[in-house]
């Protein structure tokens, strides 16, 4: 494994200049913010050696390295997920990827279903903490001690510096956020009324499935992580109602912009 992430990383790095300082992962109809970035070059992901390819309506499928807010990023437009079939080794290969190109700094965004009251649809909600409703786990097996410890910490799985900041550029920019516990299911059927119920017992606010494996594999790696939830459907008693995934791509596209503001924001203040 670790030498098919190295081929990977070395693949990537001859078709760029630049150095990323950040990863963004793009989730479910928030491809738009990949428009905002100054490409220096944009690779199907079938063209990448070893990467899993993006099988979901709204995963575009490309890996784009260019500007954003000033700094060098890496950004993938369509993320894998577990419920295609990849195993958990395959759906955080491109953050293993991303450290051993020298990126310390990963964005994620994923559309969710909000189970806390206090919500509505179209909410943007910062990750402060996650919890693993996944059946596995991408340590689980042999520990690639290169990349990090057999039992890393995640005390502070979603850095509270990095939080703090976009909280700043949020309430700068005059954009209302919330704030709270991400829980990451397999999928691909969304939730039961009794399993938002169980969800929120858990002590989550929303719920989705994807996000938590890249994170685990992150904070394996040391990388510093930061996480945006769009609330694009209910999970609430009184408030549950069938949902598309077209109706979920439609909510998550347009509250994108404002994700794009405070992700922009945030990579132009890294350092």
């Amino acid at each position: 494994m670790l030498d098919q992430i190295r081929e990977t990383a070395s693949f990537i790095q001859q078709k760029t200049t630049l150095k990323p300082i950040a990863g963004i992962i793009l989730g479910t109809g928030l491809a738009g913010l990949g428009s905002d970035i100054e490409p220096e070059v944009v690779i199907p992901y079938e063209d990448i050696p070893h990467f899993p390819v993006s099988t979901v309506q709204g995963h575009h499928g490309k890996l784009i390295i260019g500007h954003l807010g000033g700094k060098a990023v890496m950004a993938m437009q369509g993320r894998f997920h577990f419920y295609e079939g990849w195993t958990m080794a395959q759906v955080v290969f491109p953050v293993r990827v991303m450290k051993l190109m020298g990126i310390n700094n990963l964005l994620l965004s994923n559309a969710s279903g909000g189970v806390n009251p206090d919500f509505e649809i179209g909410d943007l909600m910062m990750i402060s903490d996650h919890i693993n409703l996944f059946p596995t786990n991408p340590l689980m097996g042999p520990n690639i001690d290169e990349l990090g410890p057999r039992f890393p910490d995640m005390s502070e799985a979603y850095d509270h510096t990095l939080l703090a900041e976009a909280e700043n550029i949020a309430k700068e920019a005059g954009i209302a956020v919330q704030k709270g516990v991400y829980a990451g299911l397999s999928g691909p059927c969304l939730e039961t009324p009794a399993e938002y119920t169980y969800v929120r017992n858990t002590g989550a606010d929303t719920v989705g499935m994807s996000t938590v494996p890249e994170v685990i594999a992150a904070r394996h790696m040391g990388m510093r992580c930061f996480g945006m939830s769009i609330i694009t459907d209910l999970g609430v008693p009184g408030k549950i109602v069938k949902v598309t995934h077209e109706d979920v791509q439609r909510v998550a596209e347009a509250a994108e912009p404002k994700l794009t503001t405070i992700f922009k924001t945030l990579v132009s203040r890294l350092s």
